[in-house]
This record gives structure tokens, C-alpha cells and sequence, in this order.
């Protein structure tokens, strides 16, 4: 006899301090995030949402949203950022949770999510489409940059080091990362 699945009620349950997420029926609870992680994942998303959402120095066309709550079938992930194309999502939806898969996916990596993130949250976001994944590590200062080709990801970018770079699907603007990071070595 197998071991129950994960429910919703299961997330509910976990303590205010953990991350819940349910992937292919196991409840994982990951502390919440360093300030570290924090602080890259929001430096991020303030440089896109300036020049992809707002078209502030860059094209628009995008909608931004942190540490969201997606429902893709049976699974529940919450990423660092997710984007959608605003053909997609036109506008923020009044819900805790959103059910359409994001075209892009941003996973800050840390010690104890690093595993997660890798392995099994990435083929849930192949599975439902999602176009680029990054995976950004502020204490290695590592970006990787994955594309969906034919279902599976392929590496499009590794880039270590703060030195300004552009990656899908947002190259239409340079990315300082030595900003993203932060600016000093440790």
C-alpha cells in the first residue's frame, strides 16, 4: 500500500515560516527564502516589470508576478518571479492561485531548494509549456538560462560573474546582474 498524496489542506497546515508546494503528489515545505534570495529575486523583477511590463526602456508585453501560487493539474509550485505574455494574462487575476501556465519562470536557488528546483519542479513547468526557465544562484552569482525545445529544456545561457548580460526571452535588455546580485564580493 502506497503513501497517500498531498492535498491542498496539507499546504494549508504547514507553519507560516515554510514555503508549501506539492509536486507529483509529495508535500514539500522549504523555509522561507534568505534575505540573500529575497533581495535578487526582487531586484530581478523590478529591472523586467520596468522594461517588459511597463515598457519602461524596454518592449512591454509582459506581466510579472512574485512567489505566486500556480495550480498546474495536480501539482502546486510556487515560483521566485513568473511572467506571461500579456496575449496570454492581459491582467492581474483577482485569485490566490492561477492555473495558466507561465511563458517564463524564475527560481532563485538556495541550499535547501536547489535539488527542488532542479529536479522536480522543472519538468512540471516542461509539461505545461513553460517556454524559459531561469535559474539564478546570487551566491554563486550563476544565471542559467533553459528554452523548451521539443518538451525538454535546453541550456541557452550559463553566465557567472556580474558582468551585464541578455538572455531569452527578455535579450531586448541588458541585465545588470552585478546589481541583481549586489554590488559587493563575498
Amino acid at each position: 500500500m502506497g503513501k497517500k498524496p498531498a492535498t491542498y489542506a496539507d499546504l494549508e497546515a504547514l507553519p507560516e515560516h515554510v514555503v508549501g508546494e506539492i509536486i507529483e503528489g509529495e508535500l514539500y515545505a522549504s523555509p522561507r527564502p534568505t534575505a540573500r534570495h529575497a533581495s535578487a529575486a526582487i531586484r530581478l523583477s523590478s529591472k523586467l516589470v520596468g522594461a517588459f511590463e511597463w515598457g519602461s526602456g524596454g518592449p512591454g508585453g509582459w506581466l510579472f508576478l512574485g512567489e505566486q501560487e500556480l495550480h498546474l493539474h495536480q501539482d502546486v509550485l510556487v515560483p521566485d518571479v513568473a511572467g506571461w505574455r500579456l496575449e496570454r494574462m492581459p491582467d492581474v487575476p483577482d485569485t490566490v492561485a492561477i492555473s495558466l501556465a507561465p511563458d517564463w519562470v524564475c527560481e532563485v536557488l538556495s541550499p535547501s531548494t536547489r535539488k527542488l528546483d532542479r529536479e522536480a519542479k522543472m519538468p512540471v513547468y516542461a509539461r505545461e509549456g513553460v517556454r524559459h526557465v531561469w535559474l539564478m544562484d546570487p551566491r554563486t552569482r550563476t544565471l542559467e538560462v533553459f528554452g523548451l525545445r521539443d518538451g525538454r529544456y535546453e541550456a541557452l545561457l550559463t553566465h557567472v560573474g556580474s558582468a551585464p548580460v541578455r538572455a531569452e526571452p527578455f535579450d531586448a535588455v541588458e541585465l545588470d546582474l552585478a546589481l541583481i546580485w549586489g554590488r559587493t564580493e563575498s
